[in-house]
């Protein structure tokens, strides 16, 4: 690849400055996802997930841990993992990697989430694992336990290892969307942002609906435009399905 050089500039000339050491986790990290943003052809399609009923499910059930004094804090996250998990089985090319010599593709029958999280030193994606097979109580847990490691810098290689796919979740800070980059040898990457009240049609007249914006980066070479749509499209049925069920 023939790229000009890097400029070469003396800032201190403009101005006082300070120069500052990456920490080793960006280091590696922007490496990482400095080759997953060259090799991989990324693609970012947008949409919304209506969590309305969703977020008062999610309330009834802390206020109910919250009696029972159980410590379990149910996040939205939790239930966005479950319904994923859902749709990466019934549309399982998401859920692949591709072969090295990228004439095929590996379809895991399993599915191992990670998660990105912010720490001082930079991001970290630890994964839970068989997510299809724990309830949201065991992927709270889970959750709770894998952060906190997360956060104190005490992942092990093998707690960041095995995933099938990745949420980057940014809505507890902010923005309507973004374009989250793959990790590579994943073919796919979910961002969310912050829920919204909107005004939504209803046939009849406009409601007011929580609003969960999703960006769903994929690789192209194995994900096309149609697919992708399709991909959304299910898991909005899977976390609404999710909802209904959990409501009894």
């Amino acid at each position: 690849m023939n790229l000009l050089p890097w400029p070469e500039v003396d800032f201190a000339k403009f101005g006082e400055v300070e120069q500052r050491k990456l920490s080793k986790i960006k280091r590696i990290t922007g490496a990482n996802l400095h080759r997953n943003w060259v090799k991989i052809p990324h693609v970012t399609q947008w949409d919304e997930a209506d969590v309305t009923d969703l977020e008062a499910l999610r309330k009834q059930l802390n206020a109910a841990e919250a009696e029972q004094e159980s410590g379990i804090k149910f996040t939205v996250l939790v239930f966005v993992m479950k319904a994923l998990a859902d749709a990466l089985q019934k549309l399982p090319t998401m859920n692949a990697s591709l072969t090295e010599d990228e004439q095929g593709i590996v379809i895991k029958q399993y599915v191992n989430i990670g998660i990105a999280v912010d720490t001082p030193n930079g991001l970290v994606v630890p994964v839970v694992r068989n997510v299809q097979d724990k309830d949201c109580v065991e992927l709270t847990r889970d959750l709770m336990e894998l952060s906190g490691k997360a956060r104190e810098g005490k992942l092990t290689k093998d707690e960041m290892s095995g995933g099938t796919f990745t949420i980057s979740s940014l809505g507890g800070l902010g923005g309507t969307q973004f374009t989250p980059i793959i990790n590579a040898p994943e073919v796919g990457i979910l961002g969310l942002s912050r829920s919204e009240q909107k005004p939504v049609w209803s046939g009849d007249a406009f409601q007011p609906r929580l609003m969960l914006p999703l960006s769903l980066s994929y690789d192209h070479r194995v994900i096309d435009g149609a697919q992708g749509v399709r991909f959304l499209n299910q898991f909005k049925e899977s976390l609404a399905e999710l909802t209904k069920e959990m409501q009894g």
